[in-house]
């Protein structure tokens, strides 16, 4: 739902001889990563509220722990999305979407970005190298999905998916940049 929201938001305002539909993938997944997703749930005030919905044999410092987390808050807010969805329908919801992400969408939209370069940018610092390696295709050619290892100092450090062996390597290197809790 989040991403479909965002992507019928983009899709009319983007010409499509500047904005290819992969720019506009990548624009959609910056807008509706985790981090984003992070963002809107601490603006909308959702980790005070499961704070306070906490059962009370949680203890405080595990609480405090999952709601530091990413990916929790992430979740919980596509949960809300969902949740809202089923409750009120497409239309309202995708209209609460495209307002609660709007910052992101807007971010994503001025400066799009480039996990590769980033990565490579933060290893470079530290006399360190990454490298790409397909470890798996499926499907016909048509509708190829490739798999690539980001490999750092000839180690795995995580993998990506994609249509393309680029959107694959970007976001095996965002998988990198996000285990290192350094995305964007």
């Amino acid at each position: 739902m989040l991403g479909l929201a965002v992507t019928t938001h983009l899709f009319p305002q983007l010409d499509p001889a500047t904005y290819g539909a992969g720019r506009l993938t990548k624009i959609r997944a910056q807008a509706v990563s985790g981090r984003s997703c992070r963002a809107v749930a601490e603006r909308l005030g959702l980790p005070e509220r499961l704070r306070a919905a906490a059962p009370a044999d949680v203890g405080e410092p595990a609480l405090e722990a999952l709601l530091a987390t990413e990916r929790v808050l992430a979740s919980v807010i596509e949960a809300v999305i969902g949740a809202c969805y089923l409750a009120y329908g497409f239309e309202p919801t995708a209209e609460a979407v495209r307002e609660a992400f709007a910052p992101e969408i807007a971010l994503a939209l001025e400066r799009p970005a480039d996990f590769k370069s980033a990565l490579q940018e933060r290893l470079a610092r530290h006399g360190a190298v990454v490298a790409y390696v397909v470890t798996a295709e499926r499907g016909p050619p048509h509708s190829r999905t490739f798999e690539v290892a980001a490999m750092v100092a000839g180690t795995e450090a995580a993998r990506g998916t994609g249509r393309s062996k680029k959107e694959a390597e970007q976001a095996a290197a965002a998988a990198v940049l996000e285990a290192q809790g350094r995305v964007g």
